[in-house]
């Protein structure tokens, strides 16, 4: 898999349509979960789309902890229902973690994990934090790395 990463002006429109349709695909269709993905963030945030055969297979945004929350955050973390179980999940998320301190320095990283996920974010560093909670009526749960001076 190949990455680019990408500000939200430097998409091109056939990437966000495909983007877009990757996100429906799996948090709208397959996880049977009516929500409203434009949620005016995506012109904030840096797009690291992952690439198999020029398909968009792997997807993550991540922000600068200024743009949405008080730390620096990945959101909308996907693979391609058919091409889970290949190890690409944990590279998008390392991709990810590696990005953010590249572009933003060292800081904190929350997420907002979906519960059953919690082991998979446990391996790379992060810690859960707080009680389960419903987010489109998923169980999450926040999850952080914490900034270590």
């Amino acid at each position: 898999m190949t990455y680019s990463i990408k500000t939200f002006e430097e998409l091109t429109t056939i990437e966000l349509y495909e983007i877009l349709r990757l996100r429906a695909a799996v948090f709208v269709v397959e996880q049977n979960c009516v929500y409203q993905d434009l949620d005016d963030q995506d012109q904030h945030a840096v797009h690291i789309i992952g690439r198999k055969d020029q398909n968009i297979i792997a997807y993550t945004r991540i922000f600068d902890q200024e743009s949405a929350m008080e730390y620096a955050s990945i959101g909308r973390v996907i693979v391609s229902k058919s091409e889970r179980q290949l190890g690409y999940g944990h590279d998008l998320v390392k991709t990810s973690i590696q990005e953010i301190y590249r572009r933003f320095g060292s800081k904190t990283i929350k997420i907002s994990a979906q519960k059953h996920l919690e082991a998979f974010y446990e391996q790379h560093g992060f810690l859960a934090i707080g009680k389960e909670y419903l987010e489109d009526g998923i169980p999450h749960i926040g999850m952080l790395i914490p900034f270590v001076v």
